[in-house]
Parts: structure tokens; C-alpha cells; sequence
């Protein structure tokens, strides 16, 4: 790009700017740089453009713009620098400067100072005096910005030890305020921690003098962000830090890379580096503080005790275990620690480490990395035990474990870690990352070592439970091959090794059996109890369950979710002891339901009652934890009820978890038949509404006064939800041999209000009949299980089942 198309005027400016701009086969740092020398060209010339330019003035661009690191629509950070000796000049100069970038439409982040002006909102100000830490002249007075330069430095340079704590302080609120960019379904590149401000932050602190960030890899991570930055601008044309999901795709294709997955995976590998570099980098400072703040105190304590050359105390190190020690709140490894003759030193180390709540020192990590000898397969019983130790060890886990990936170490152990390393998760269920989420639930899992008699089992499960993630098809049946290839390796013996590789094959089992199926049909029990063959197994699955339910977020886990599992346990597990669960006998109706039953023949209309449930609080001083809302219904047996009752409670915004159907015996002398709806339901948001509201809404909803399908569509139109991105198609299919009694419909598609009442309908327009019917919702995706019969109450038969399956699919889709 010649600089000389870059007049004073301009339209030359933003001419040159476009054609740099969509000039092809230039990007990344070479246009970022030739937009900041192009945009320094043309101000140079505004600068210069008029006939009274002052003396003592300088032009300076700072902050982003003073690293040349310009992206497409990035701010110009500009300031004006002046002697004082003509302000009217001066304001003049300014005025030719600041309207035509205005006039462009540019963002602009202008001020005009002296030097002493300068120093004070620095001093004042911690973020102007980060920009200015990037000063670089422009135009004008070159030695009044290399003065300033001087100062600014020296002061931060002084000041480091008060104003060190305080940007570390910022750093943290903002990472608290906007997340981690390395697990961010859509990260602000910028202002997440791993981001771009934190890249600035480490410069910072290595201008300081007091520290230093790993600079291996962290430059190119920076430069990722920046290019990922730019191709955001340019896609969206908009100044914006926040990779929304809608613009991932076209970021992705913008940079050549293959898909939206891709680019996050690239994103988070780049925000990792960055993200660790931030952990050392402080860890280093506070370290070097609190050196500073002991000393004087130090040497008036030792007197003529024996000192290291140099006049230094000898540094105290603890021993923690063979070959490492603690050093100055830091895990290190001894003076005669040999990496490259112990193999399982990375593994003992790790251990130590988050036994002792530390964190691996930087230089322990790189040179058991250089050095240390791979581990031999099987892995001795020393190396097994460790990496138990490690996963057992709680949240201390996670960053021991985050220090060894950073250096390769665990891919050196584990080969297969590779492919779910950095892996995003398109579920807004998933807070973490693939690998993160493994951590996460050993850490959980971590929890449950006490209620299970081999915690090794359960530990080395959780790590790698969903490790089949990183290959095409069903992630559990891919991940119980390469569990039972990684246990083998790490030295469990046949036994254990299919135990381990059972609960990675069936570690969703106990979840999805619970919210989806019948827990009356003895099928149901049996299928889970031969999948599962033993107590023992059986006993770590259940652990294993809530642990990765709860390392998933909160969605994922709930007490109605964990009664569900804790009941389905308890019946299998009685399988697993001899007992044979027989055919599903009608339960007696209760007296309650009896009392509905009867009202609802007197009066030839629906009854209800709505009772709330609540679990034992998990704390004795603890409040009862609710479970929902059991909601009773008796109504005369007639066409539509299904879709009737769903249609009023989306109406009245209440969430249906369970939902069971069956026809009521009645006493002697009561004539007439009874349809018992006993249902669990939740309010969306706010308080539950009155029963006699619900009922007289149903009594409407079912003699066809109440158009429940336009209510519905009336409120979505008066309150449209945020589109984001755009769901998958429904999916409906027909579970093989669940049930003896029913044939089962599994639906799964995006929750949204009235999905059940529109399901329902279709259900009833396909003329069969719902015995019952169990709603799960994980964040944004319904998973529900209708166990339907033929109107003689018998399961359809095989392509019947399929015709219905495939018009209520049609229905949801239309």
C-alpha cells in the first residue's frame, strides 16, 4: 500500500483504507501493521495541514493503536500532547484533527494534555496509564513524546509494587464479570479472561521490570485473537469483541478454517496459553512482593545465620514426596530429582501438588517436560496410584492438571487426550469444554469417594468418561473402546478394566432411564440391570451419574432428577439381589384420588389439586428443598385430555416434568369412567397460579370455548423470544423392546412453551392413547418418552408405530 494515497483529505484516507481492506492475500499482522502505517500516514498530513501548527506539540497514538495493532474497526486512541505555551493553538490543532476522523464515521478516544497533565490521570487513572505504557509518536515535537515515554515508564516502574495489586485486582473482577474465553460458547475476544486485555496486562507487567509472563507460544496466541478479531470486524462490520454464533461461521470461512468448531477450538487453544501465562505471571509478582515486603524484617531476624553467595537466605524447602518439595508457596523438584531416569516423577509430583493445594512451579513443569521418560505400558503400580491421587485430590486438581497440560504432559500420558483437548461443547448445558469437563468431574467425583468401595474405579471413569467425544459416532460406545484400551495401559487388570469401560459405555444410562422412561415397567429395571451385571458397577454408576451431571452445570442436575436416578438404583439394585420385579399391578387409588374421582362423575367436569413435594434439606439446619408441585386431576374419560391439560399449563406458564394417564377404577354404586392425571409440574418463573383458575381455564380448553392453540400463538407474538442460533429439526423416533405393556415415542426437539400441548394433539389426532408420558429438559432441548397403546390398550404394532412416530414428527416440524 503506498502511503502517498493517504492525503490530508479524507476521502483519500478512507479510499486507501478500503482497498487495504479487502485487498486479497493480506491480513493478519502485515495489514494490521499497514493500517496503522497508512492511518499515521494520513494524520501526519492532517497535522501538517495547517499554517499556525504550534510548537511543543506532539501527536501520540496510545493504547491499541500506539502497538500498530489496528483491526478493521478498531478505535483510534489518540492524544494530543502540548507544552502549554498556546492553548488557543492548540485547541485549533485539534479541532483539524479529531472532525475528520469523526467525519469518516471512526471511533475516536481523544484527549489533549501536557505532560505533567498526563502523568497526573495516570497516576489517577490506571487505565490511561496502561495506553500511555504503549505510547508511540505520530507527528509533531518528537522529544516531547520521548520525554513523556521516559516518565511514564519510570513511574510505572516505581509505582509497580501499589499499582501491580491493583491491575491484577481489575483483571480478576473482569474475569469474574465476563467468564473464561477458553470455555465461552460466545467469548468476547477482548475482555474474557484469556483475552486480548489480559495479553495487555502480562505487558504490562513486564514493562514493570518486577516480573515476566512465559513467552513461549504467547505471542502467536495473541496474534490468533487479534486475527479471529479482525475477520469478526470485517464479517460483521461492526466494532464488536463478542463472537456471537451467529457470525462463527463466516469468522471460520473468513480465516480458512474449516468450520465454526474449528475456529473455537482455536480461539480457546489461544486463550489457554494466555489464560496460563496469567497464573505464572501473577503467581511471580506476588511472590516478588511479598520477597520484598520480608526482607528488611529477614536479615535483622537471621543476623549471622548461614546465608547462599550474594549475601541471600537460603530459600526453606519442605520435602512433599521423592524428589519434590516445596519452595516459596510453590511445588518444585528436588536438587537431585532426575527426570530423565523416573518416569513416574511428573505423575508424583502432580500428586503432591494438589494433595498440598500448590501449584507446580513453572520450571518444575518445563524440565520434567524436557526430560522426563515416558512411561512404560503397562504403567507401573506407582504411576497408577499417583494419577488416582491426583484426580482424588478435589479443585486443587484442576490447576496442577491445567500446568501439566500446558506442557504437553499429559498428552505424553494419555495420547487420546488430544482429541477432546479444547473441544467446545454446542450445548448451553455444557459450561466446560470437553477436557475441562472431564476434570470437572473428577473433581466432582472426588466427592464420592466415601460411598463407593473402589473410588480408583470411579476416579479413572470420570476422566474419561466422554473421551469418545473426540470421534464420529455415538461418543459412549467410542469412548468404551478407548477406555478399555487407556485402563489396560495404565495397568488395571482384566476385571477392572471391563468395569471401567462399562461405566464409560453406559455413563448416561441411569440419567436417561429415569426422566424417560417408566419406572413401573419391570422392563425398564431389567435393561438397566443387565447392563450393568453387578452391585459394584451398579454402585459406581450411580456416583459417576450425579458426578458429571453436576460437572456439567447446573441444568444438568436437579433433586427431581436425582430422586428419579436414586429410585431407579434402588429397584435395580434389588433386581441385582434376586429379586424378579413381576408385571405392573394398577395401584390402589388413594383416598385423595378416589375423592376427585367421584366429584369429577357428580359434576361432569375436570377436579383438581395441586400439592407441593419437597425432599430432606441436605444440611440439618437447612430448609426442605422443593421438588416440584404434584398436580392431581380427575376428569370425565373423553377425547383430548392430553393436549387439553398440556395447553393450559403452557398457558399459565408452568414447566411439566412427569406426566402419567390411566383410567380410575371407581368404587361400587359409582357409575362412569375417570381419566387420573397425577403430574409434576414447576413454575417457569413467579408464583404457581390458583387451582380454581387452572380448572375453569380446562373446562374450557375441553368443551372447545378456549382456542388454546391461538393463546399461545398470541403471547408468542406479543413477547417473541431472542432468536440466536437455529435449532436442529425435531427428531422422533420409536424405542425397540422398552416396554411390554406400551409402545414407547421418544420426541426430541427445542423446548418451547406449549411443545407438550402441541405433541399431545398430534398424539390424539394419530388416534392412540398416552398411558404416560415423562418430560426432561436439558437447557434448550426436550427429550420426552411417551408410552403409548392402541385404543384396546395394547402396544401398536411395529409399523403402526412408525407411521405415528413419523406424522408426529411431521406435525412438530411443520
Amino acid at each position: 500500500m503506498d502511503n502517498e494515497t493517504a492525503d490530508s483529505k479524507p476521502g483519500g484516507y478512507a479510499a486507501a483504507r478500503l482497498r487495504l481492506l479487502t485487498e486479497e492475500g493480506r491480513s493478519g499482522p502485515p495489514r494490521r501493521a499497514a493500517l496503522a502505517d497508512l492511518t499515521d500516514t494520513w494524520l501526519t498530513a492532517l497535522f501538517a495541514a495547517g499554517t499556525d501548527i504550534p510548537r511543543g506539540v506532539s501527536l501520540v497514538a496510545v493504547g491499541g493503536y500506539g502497538r500498530a495493532e489496528l483491526s478493521p474497526r478498531s478505535d483510534l486512541d489518540l492524544l494530543l500532547l502540548h507544552d502549554g505555551g498556546d492553548p488557543e493553538a492548540v485547541a485549533a490543532l485539534a479541532d483539524r484533527l479529531w472532525y475528520p476522523v469523526w467525519d469518516l464515521g471512526l471511533a475516536l478516544d481523544h484527549s489533549v494534555r501536557t505532560p505533567a497533565e498526563a502523568r497526573k490521570t495516570a497516576a489517577e487513572d490506571l487505565k490511561a496509564q496502561l495506553g500511555l505504557l504503549d505510547a508511540r509518536h505520530i507527528a509533531g515535537d518528537l522529544g516531547l513524546t520521548t520525554a513523556l515515554r521516559t516518565a511514564v515508564l519510570a513511574d510505572w516502574r516505581n509505582q509497580a509494587p501499589k499499582r501491580l495489586p491493583a491491575l491484577r485486582e481489575m483483571c480478576e473482577e473482569r474475569a469474574a464479570r465476563m467468564g473464561e474465553l477458553q470455555y465461552l460458547l460466545e467469548p468476547d475476544l477482548k475482555e474474557a479472561r484469556g483475552g486480548l486485555r489480559d495479553a495487555t496486562a502480562l505487558r504490562a507487567v513486564a514493562a514493570s521490570w518486577l516480573a515476566d509472563a512465559p513467552r513461549e507460544g504467547l505471542a502467536d496466541a495473541r496474534r490468533r485473537l487479534l486475527d479471529v478479531r479482525d475477520a469478526l470486524h470485517l464479517a460483521t462490520g461492526r466494532a464488536t469483541d463478542r463472537l456471537a454464533l451467529q457470525e462463527q461461521d463466516q469468522v471460520a470461512a473468513g480465516l480458512g478454517m474449516l468450520d465454526a468448531d474449528a475456529l473455537l477450538r482455536q480461539v480457546y487453544e489461544a486463550a489457554r496459553v494466555i489464560g496460563y501465562a496469567t497464573d505464572v505471571t501473577w503467581r511471580e509478582v506476588g511472590r516478588v512482593l511479598r520477597s520484598r515486603a520480608v526482607r528488611p524484617r529477614l536479615r535483622a531476624l537471621l543476623g549471622g545465620a548461614r546465608t547462599q553467595g550474594g549475601g541471600k537466605a537460603a530459600p526453606e524447602r519442605s520435602p512433599l514426596a521423592e524428589g519434590v518439595v516445596e519452595q516459596d508457596g510453590e511445588v518444585v523438584l528436588a536438587r537431585a530429582a532426575r527426570p530423565e531416569r523416573d518416569p513416574v516423577l511428573p505423575l508424583r509430583a502432580a500428586a503432591a501438588a494438589a494433595q498440598a493445594g500448590l501449584p507446580l512451579s513453572l520450571h518444575a513443569v518445563r524440565r520434567m517436560a524436557a526430560g522426563a521418560r515416558p512411561l512404560p505400558a503397562p504403567w507401573p503400580a506407582e504411576a497408577r496410584e499417583q494419577l488416582v491421587t491426583l484426580l482424588g485430590s478435589g479443585r486443587p486438581t484442576v490447576q496442577v492438571w491445567e500446568a501439566l497440560e500446558a506442557e504437553g504432559l499429559v498428552n505424553g500420558m494419555l495420547p487420546d487426550w488430544e482429541r477432546v483437548r479444547c473441544r467446545p461443547q454446542r450445548n448451553a448445558v455444557h459450561l466446560w469444554t470437553v477436557d475441562r469437563h472431564l476434570i470437572e468431574t473428577a473433581v466432582r467425583a472426588s466427592e464420592f469417594t466415601r460411598r463407593v468401595h473402589r473410588p480408583d474405579l470411579l476416579l479413572v471413569a470420570a476422566l474419561l468418561h466422554d473421551i469418545g467425544k473426540g470421534w464420529p459416532g455415538d461418543h459412549s460406545v467410542a469412548g468404551e473402546v478407548i477406555a478399555r484400551d487407556v485402563a489396560a495401559r495404565i495397568g488395571f487388570d482384566q476385571h477392572d478394566v471391563t468395569v471401567i469401560a462399562t461405566l464409560v459405555r453406559h455413563h448416561l444410562l441411569l440419567v436417561e432411564t429415569a426422566t424417560r422412561r417408566d419406572l413401573d415397567d419391570p422392563a425398564t429395571v431389567r435393561a438397566v440391570a443387565e447392563a450393568v451385571v453387578s452391585q459394584g458397577t451398579l454402585e459406581l454408576l450411580h456416583a459417576l451419574t450425579e458426578a458429571d451431571a453436576l460437572a456439567t452445570g447446573p441444568a444438568a442436575w436437579s433433586s427431581w432428577r436425582a430422586s428419579l436416578v436414586t429410585e431407579l438404583v434402588e429397584r435395580v439394585s434389588a433386581v441385582l439381589s434376586g429379586d424378579v420385579p413381576g408385571d405392573p399391578a394398577e395401584a390402589a387409588p388413594t383416598a385423595e384420588h378416589e375423592r376427585l374421582a367421584i366429584e369429577a362423575v357428580a359434576t361432569g367436569a375436570p377436579v383438581l389439586s395441586l400439592r407441593a413435594q419437597t425432599e430432606p434439606p441436605a444440611e440439618p439446619s437447612g430448609d426442605p428443598e422443593p421438588l416440584g408441585v404434584e398436580l392431581l386431576i380427575a376428569v370425565p374419560d373423553q377425547a383430548g385430555v392430553l393436549p387439553a391439560v398440556a395447553g393450559v399449563l403452557a398457558m399459565h406458564r408452568l414447566t411439566v416434568r412427569t406426566a402419567e394417564l390411566r383410567a380410575l377404577d371407581l368404587p361400587a354404586g359409582v357409575d362412569g369412567s375417570v381419566l387420573l392425571l397425577d403430574w409434576r409440574v414447576a413454575a417457569e418463573y413467579g408464583s404457581l397460579p390458583q387451582p380454581t383458575r387452572l380448572r375453569a381455564d380446562l373446562v374450557r380448553a375441553l368443551d372447545g370455548s378456549l382456542d388454546i392453540a391461538a393463546r399461545l400463538a398470541e403471547r408468542d407474538a406479543a413477547y417473541p423470544r431472542r432468536r440466536g442460533v437455529v435449532a436442529p429439526p425435531p427428531r422422533v423416533t420409536v424405542a425397540p423392546a422398552a416396554s411390554r405393556h406400551a409402545t414407547v415415542i421418544e420426541v426430541r426437539a427445542q423446548d418451547a412453551p406449549g411443545l407438550l400441548f402441541r405433541i399431545g394433539r398430534a398424539l390424539e389426532d394419530a388416534g392412540v392413547r398416552v398411558r404416560s408420558a415423562h418430560a426432561s429438559t436439558l437447557g434448550a432441548n426436550a427429550v420426552d418418552a411417551f408410552y403409548v397403546t392402541q385404543e384396546q390398550g395394547v402396544p401398536l404394532p411395529g409399523e403402526e408405530a412408525v407411521a405415528v412416530a413419523r406424522k408426529l414428527e411431521e406435525a412438530l416440524r411443520a
